[in-house]
């Protein structure tokens, strides 16, 4: 067990609210963090975790509600007012610049003391070097990060915070990356800095961890606060009982026909350390296969394999039974796949261009004049474009609208609709509802039964798991970069995805 949790609150959230392009990302939730204590926060995938965190990081306003420090009502209106109410935040995506030293990225927005105008770098590395060494910095304060492993860059995020002087740092999913070693040594020192005075707030899928670390624990369940534990007693089923909510209906599926026989993509014992563990499956033609589980379960690192995105390093796969083993994303397009990827903005679209461009980037090949005159038709390109427009009931000023400027719902029809001429054989969607509205959801939703409909495998990636009941024929539930589970019928639920979700160690699959 951790620090005092019996001290008053240093930070108190009451009642607050937010919401995002009019869906409520959060209803009311309240929590307070007490001097030295560590607080678990736990809840399925968008419980209002992350709102909250952004909220207390200054990133974002709430619509109702109030914040307290130290007793004091306050308004967080930016990053710069958190850091200088003392709170760090450490994210999955780590703050550094692999271009500079140790010490510079230790130092990173932090005020710098200066000598006859030029930052006094041999004063910092004296008051940091035993910071640095508290936290376990082994590698030399002058030495460059890059080529530092996740686990080391998470001390230099600590030690910033440490530098910083903070009272609170929050720890959003610290051991996603870690090995058991390096989470050992975490813990550590979480403890050595509860014990001093430092509050952590820890939010994690790994109940375990939370279990062994936490003072107390906050559960967050569909934007709303629903439950508060002190550590004593606290078991991991209660823990899910929490998460998963108590009385709730089963879901209502639609019935669907049987799914086809024939194999198209089949995987055996397909593995990338440390993120994908030996995953076997088989996906047959006009299904809808979902794969469901937590941040860091390892789901987009086995759609970039199967994508030839990543290189495996063991295992095999085989596509309409001959074997498959892509060397780059233009492989497997050429072999038959497609894939939506989880970040459109960034990954599927390039939001300068045209609704046109756009979804042609994957049809260059059957857009040109000729083989000999390798230039794009402008017919061929305008009239795929308007039939898929149509298809798709994409709303756009015309063709040449720029994509960046179609809602969020739009532009990812955008981004399926470029695969609908090319016709693959599997399409992969790595949450393909993320960012959209409710009208567009079941847009999409019904165009993904269209698609498994016309005879085409689709494997679908949600962190959503009340997404794939009403959308899949299957779903396989992984976790710690294992298949643990497969539903499908009647023990298809929201439920059992968010338990199975949780228990990464079952029938002796070791976490």
């Amino acid at each position: 067990m951790t620090g005092a949790p019996e001290a008053s609150p240093f930070i108190v959230a009451s009642h607050i609210a937010k919401a995002f392009g009019g869906a409520q990302a959060l209803k009311d939730v309240s929590i307070d963090l007490r001097p030295g204590e560590v607080h678990g926060l736990v809840g399925a995938n968008g419980a209002g975790k992350s709102t909250l965190i952004r909220i207390l990081a200054g990133l974002v306003r709430p619509d109702a509600g109030s914040i307290e420090i130290d007793g004091k009502p306050t308004q967080i209106a930016n990053a710069q007012a958190a850091a200088a109410h003392g709170m760090s935040f450490i994210h999955q995506e780590l703050a550094f610049v692999p271009g500079m030293t140790v010490l510079q990225n230790i130092m990173l927005g932090v005020p710098k003391p200066s000598r006859f105008g030029l930052t006094d770098w041999a004063a910092i590395a004296r008051d940091v070097a035993p910071i640095a060494a508290r936290v376990g910095i082994t590698a030399p304060l002058n030495a460059s990060v890059k080529g530092l492993s996740t686990a080391e860059n998470w001390l230099i995020n600590i030690c910033r915070a440490l530098v910083r002087k903070s009272r609170l740092i929050v720890m959003d999913e610290p051991t996603a990356s870690l090995s058991a070693s390096e989470s050992e040594k975490l813990f550590a020192i979480i403890r050595d800095m509860s014990r001093s005075g430092v509050t952590v707030l820890y939010v994690s899928h790994r109940l375990d961890e939370i279990l062994d670390l936490c003072d107390r624990v906050s559960v967050f369940r569909d934007g709303r606060s629903v439950d508060l534990f002190s550590r004593a007693g606290l078991t991991r089923q209660t823990l899910v009982e929490a998460i998963v909510g108590k009385g709730l209906a089963p879901a209502v599926r639609p019935t669907r026909s049987e799914t086809g026989s024939e194999t198209v993509l089949e995987l055996a014992d397909l593995t990338r350390m440390p993120r994908v563990k030996g995953v076997s499956l088989a996906l047959h033609r006009g299904e809808v296969l979902g794969i469901g589980g937590l941040v860091g379960a390892g789901r987009t690192e086995l759609a970039r394999l199967i994508y030839g995105a990543d290189r495996p390093d063991a295992g095999s796969m085989t596509l309409a039974g001959k074997p498959f083993a892509p060397r780059s994303p233009a492989a497997a397009v050429k072999a038959g796949l497609g894939l939506v990827p989880e970040e459109r903005r960034a990954e599927g679209l390039v939001l300068s261009k045209s609704v046109l461009f756009n979804l042609g980037l994957a049809n260059l090949d059957r857009l040109v004049i000729g083989r000999a005159l390798p230039l794009l038709s402008r017919s061929r390109q305008v009239h795929m474009g308007a039939e898929t427009i149509k298809a798709l009931a994409i709303k756009t000023q015309g063709v040449d609208q720029p994509v960046g400027r179609l809602s969020g719902g739009n532009q990812q029809k955008v981004v399926i609709g470029r695969w609908l001429r090319r016709e693959p054989q599997v399409l992969i969607l790595d949450e393909p509802t993320r960012g959209v509205d409710i009208g567009a959801r079941g847009e999409i939703h019904k165009l993904i039964r269209e698609l498994a409909g016309s005879g085409m495998a689709v494997l679908v990636i949600s962190s959503e798991p009340d997404e794939l009941p009403d959308l899949c024929d299957r779903v396989l539930v992984m976790a710690e970069g294992r298949i643990v589970e497969e539903l499908s019928g009647e023990a298809l639920s929201r439920n059992a995805i968010v338990q199975a979700s949780y228990e990464v160690q079952r029938q002796g699959v070791p976490a």
